[in-house]
């Protein structure tokens, strides 16, 4: 099978706005959708980690998706998390989702429970039987506990259904190991912005992004610059993320990317506790980057 070229690029993985109320936000969403939108990126990614998925509601989830496939006006497509530590109900979603107008799933290596690599295998067997639409795999150790391995990754890819990774695992070893490993075919995808260009010039096919959200402009043109090989162009505009990119997480994700997002005039800030919206400390560093580098 040829590489499926809808997730080449750059897909970010959207944040859920929330009003004053702790009620998600259509308006902001919209902005955003239309933002990311014009910043020309290739694909839409609802409802991952970034998306505050842990504290949204199944009937949220629903709503979050139809909007966003409702005022997809570009029609992008569109890869939905469907994704948890327990098989069976990960199973039990795949069979109540509606699945016209996604294009794939992305779904996250198991959590808190520390499944074998075996199991990993198993789990994502399941699901990838079970789901009418393709499967991104999400490594985010991080998040889990548990690195899904080079060797349980090369596994994967062999299911029909399986047609790539998000690997935010941070090791550039790894990177090359599973670019000299998996099939042509497969799809990798960097889950840390900030090895974007390293990742693509070992032959990675793009990002699922949280900077994208509020700069979608500049980072595709760092992401598709890195893939057609203009290396010292988009090792610049990578460095000129680098300092950015570290003040996003000092507080968790999306604290940090919502904030700039406020800034912007996009949306509000708010998240959902446990998390915390900005403290005003850290939304002044990102104020001053924003300026610096000229990305307001």
């Amino acid at each position: 099978m040829p590489l499926d070229e809808r997730f080449k690029g750059v897909g970010v993985a959207l944040v859920t706005p929330f009003d004053d109320k702790d009620e998600v936000d259509y308006a902001g969403l919209k902005n955003l959708i239309d933002l990311v939108s014009e910043g020309r990126v290739d694909y839409l990614v609802v409802q991952g980690t970034t998306g505050e998925s842990p504290t949204v509601t199944a009937r949220e989830k629903e709503e979050i998706l139809n909007f966003t496939i409702a005022n997809n006006y570009k029609s992008l497509p569109v890869v939905y998390g469907i994704g948890g530590n327990y098989t069976k109900s990960v199973l039990d979603t795949i069979a109540q989702t509606s699945f016209d107008g996604i294009d794939a799933i992305l779904s996250v290596c198991p959590y808190y429970n520390k499944p074998t690599q075996a199991g990993i295998i198993a789990h994502f067997t399941a699901i990838a039987d079970a789901s009418p639409v393709p499967v991104l795999l999400y490594n985010v150790p991080g998040r889990t506990v548990v690195n899904m391995s080079v060797e349980t990754i090369v596994t994967l890819a062999e299911h029909p259904n399986i047609i790539g990774v998000k690997d935010a695992g941070g090791s550039l070893e790894q990177s090359m190991q599973l670019a000299d490993q998996v099939p042509d075919d497969f799809l990798l995808l960097a889950g840390d912005d900030n090895l974007v260009t390293p990742m693509i010039s070992v032959g990675w096919h793009g990002v699922i992004s949280v900077i994208a959200n509020a700069f979608p402009k500049e980072f595709v043109e760092l992401t598709w610059q890195a893939l057609e090989g203009r290396f010292k162009d988009a090792a610049k505009l990578q460095l000129a993320f680098l300092e950015f990119d570290d003040l996003l997480y000092i507080e968790s994700n999306p604290v940090g990317i919502k904030r700039c997002l406020e800034i912007k005039g996009v949306c509000r800030s708010e998240v959902r506790l446990p998390l915390l919206k900005a403290t005003p400390e850290l939304g002044e560093k990102l104020a001053k980057a924003m300026i610096r580098e000229g990305f307001v």
